[in-house]
């Protein structure tokens, strides 16, 4: 601890009474230099196998936390876990984190983001996964498959650029069948009730216009790209589906959106968020596969987890906790 005593001060004033005598310049300090008034590049490497994979960061949005964020707890108890967790005061922060899978064969995009027509509008907050790419030295045009964990804006909308060109021109389009029948169906979108649920119904028609006979649509439990399993995870949406990435005798489990932010939705695995189709049902499936992700000791990837999103997660009772893994320098 430093002692900042009399003797000390004086002998510091004598020190540069010294310097002024005999010529000698004193320490300063280097001149101010302009502030950066900007973030680094979010990306992260991570090795599975022999596989690469690469967390994007799509960012991060603040906003004030709805009165029905948590639809099954009163707001208060919300907020107090958010301020728990150091949120802004009264807000919610979420993070968005779509994951670059190399096989050494394929170049595998697991979602998309929220597109770079949110990038204006957010100030930068979101739909960074385009820059965050090409930070990483990845051209958009090199991704050989978008892999869809399900049809939210939040995961489809980078599919697209802020013109309406695709923004991964030479990749196939990847998504889960029931997800699919479920958002494209005209008569689920005719008995769509509020406001949110009628907007996703119209995003995806609008998102996927002129795309339907390219998008091929996959099923649960089949390996979809060579080293890539789907999980069947509904709840979040009718067809939501997690990932198991492989290689040799290494394994990550992507649960995509199985959780919200982790510090509401994990430490309390009853809660509903409001975004979940089904609520009872995403709740008896974030007990299912957390329950098998802490059994396995598994490496779990959260699309809404705070950056770089790469954990693990043990029971804690009847609820769970992440511990988020250690930065690794290297690959």
């Amino acid at each position: 601890m430093t002692d900042l005593n009399r003797r000390h001060l004086l002998a510091g004033a004598a020190a540069v009474g010294v310097a002024a005598v005999t010529g000698l310049r004193p320490f300063t300090a280097n001149a101010a230099v302009p502030q950066a008034g900007a973030q680094a590049p979010g990306f992260y490497r991570y090795k599975v196998g022999s596989f690469e994979c690469t967390s994007i960061n799509d960012g991060a949005r603040s906003f004030p936390m709805p009165d029905k964020f948590v639809v099954n707890v009163p707001k208060e108890e919300a907020l107090a876990a958010a301020d728990a967790a150091y949120m802004p005061k009264g807000m919610v922060t979420v993070p968005f984190n779509p994951q670059l899978i190399n096989t050494g064969s394929k170049l595998v995009l697991i979602d998309a983001g929220n597109g770079v027509a949110n990038l204006e509008p957010s100030k930068g907050a979101v739909g960074r996964t385009l820059q965050n790419l090409q930070a990483a030295g990845v051209d958009a045009k090199s991704i050989d498959i978008v892999l869809l964990s399900h049809l939210h804006p939040d995961h489809t909308n980078g599919i697209r650029l802020a013109d309406g060109a695709m923004a991964f021109p030479n990749a196939e389009i990847m998504v889960p069948v029931k997800d699919w029948e479920f958002w494209t169906s005209e008569e689920n979108a005719g008995r769509a009730s509020g406001d949110m649920m009628k907007n996703y119904f119209a995003n995806v028609k609008k998102t996927f216009a002129g795309l339907e006979s390219k998008v091929t649509k996959y099923e649960w439990g089949k390996e979809v790209v060579s080293g890539i399993t789907s999980i069947a995870t509904p709840g979040h949406t009718p067809g939501h589906t997690s990932f198991a990435v492989a290689s040799g005798d290494k394994k990550v489990l992507i649960q995509s959106d199985v959780t919200n932010i982790p510090e509401l939705f994990l430490r309390n695995p009853d809660w509903h968020v409001a975004f979940d189709a089904d609520g009872a049902m995403a709740q008896a499936t974030r007990h299912k596969f957390y329950d098998m992700a802490a059994a396995e000791k598994a490496t779990v990837i959260g699309f809404h987890f705070t950056f770089p999103s790469v954990g693990h997660v043990e029971k804690d009772g009847a609820k769970y906790r992440l511990i988020p893994s250690a930065w690794n320098p290297t690959i």
